[in-house]
């Protein structure tokens, strides 16, 4: 099956997988570009249009993210192009590059209520630090190792959010399996973040993603989007709020994990991940069309004056109990997210 997926792609289906991969990431360079020139309807687009239909993404086709991710496309830019150094990533720097990752996420969240919310230049540059970020990993490290399955800080919510996507899909980038990365999340089978327990900091962020994400996005949600640099005086709040969530939300699936059988281990990460996508849409719907919690923030169009008073609940149930459909009485998966292409043949 997937040396059959690899002869498509060296054929028609390659063709089609870089062109998408080129549209996505001019679509991209667009917003980048709109971020600096034109601050609101960059913040739109990026804020309230690409990143709230990324975790309904994940959860459905991550395999389809990891092919068209622009950030990806500029991590693999030099190893497509073949001046990749290659280095190979040891398995005690995946560890440390997926804590950091982690870490990464959880810093760079909250600054959004700080300044990247509404201010366009701003998160103009911490997209640029990103990318160009992402470009050194995949000019030193083999493939996805260094970036995409490395220091990502989306990598961590693939994982949780990936259990169960829709079907595989093709290899867009790896035409053949160099064992860049072991484990490889893109072709394994039920991947989530407590499979990877080798070392020390791979248990640490495991641990911090499958646990503490509900209360993390819980906490984010309780606080408003600062405006200039009001936002600065406002870090213990900002900070405080998604950190305090997360405490909370870790200790009570420490406790679980401890009290619930290990067959059970699968079930619970899938119910923690409903509860983190969940929170995510049940604040983030209604704050797109102007019901938030603080009017305005996050908000793409005002429909307050359309829709009635009950329309956000009807809203927010529908998500509820479509993502617990597909995360808790869906059949679990049992392919990756991508078809593993045929493993490369060292010459002798």
């Amino acid at each position: 099956m997937a040396l059959q997926a690899t002869e498509k792609l060296n054929g028609k289906m390659l063709y089609f997988w870089r062109t998408l991969q080129v549209l996505v990431f001019l679509i991209g360079l667009g917003i980048f570009l709109a971020l600096i020139f034109f601050p609101t309807i960059g913040i739109h687009a990026f804020w309230n249009v690409l990143i709230p239909v990324a975790p309904a993404l994940l959860v459905i086709a991550a395999g389809l993210w990891r092919n068209i991710c622009p950030m990806a496309s500029i991590a693999l830019s030099s190893r497509h192009a073949g001046f990749s150094k290659q280095k190979r990533l040891k398995v005690a720097w995946q560890g440390r590059l997926n804590l950091i990752g982690v870490i990464a996420l959880l810093l760079i969240v909250p600054l959004r209520h700080v300044i990247l919310d509404t201010n366009g230049p701003a998160t103009a540059i911490a997209l640029g630090v990103l990318a160009f970020t992402a470009f050194l990993m995949g000019r030193h490290y083999n493939w996805k190792s260094g970036w995409c399955s490395g220091l990502c800080p989306i990598l961590p919510v693939e994982k949780l959010y990936g259990a169960k996507v829709v079907r595989p899909m093709p290899n867009a980038h790896c035409g053949e399996c160099h064992n860049c990365v072991i484990s490889c999340p893109d072709s394994n089978s039920k991947t989530h973040p407590l499979m990877e327990q080798k070392t020390k900091p791979h248990r640490l962020a495991a641990y911090l993603v499958a646990g503490g994400f509900p209360g993390f996005i819980w906490g984010w949600f309780h606080v408003p989007d600062y405006h200039g640099m009001e936002g600065w005086n406002h870090l213990l709040p900002a900070y405080g709020f998604p950190f305090l969530g997360l405490v909370v939300s870790l200790g009570a699936f420490l406790l679980l994990k401890r009290i619930l059988p290990a067959e059970r281990e699968g079930l619970l990460i899938n119910t923690f991940a409903m509860f983190s996508v969940n929170c995510y849409y049940w604040y983030r719907l209604p704050a797109l069309i102007g019901f938030g919690l603080f009017p305005g923030d996050g908000m793409l169009v005002d429909l307050t004056n359309v829709f009635p008073v009950w329309a956000p609940v009807l809203i927010q149930l529908s998500t509820v109990l479509f993502f617990a459909w597909w995360l808790l009485l869906r059949p679990q998966a049992q392919f990756g997210w991508t078809i593993r292409p045929p493993y490369h043949k060292k010459v002798k």
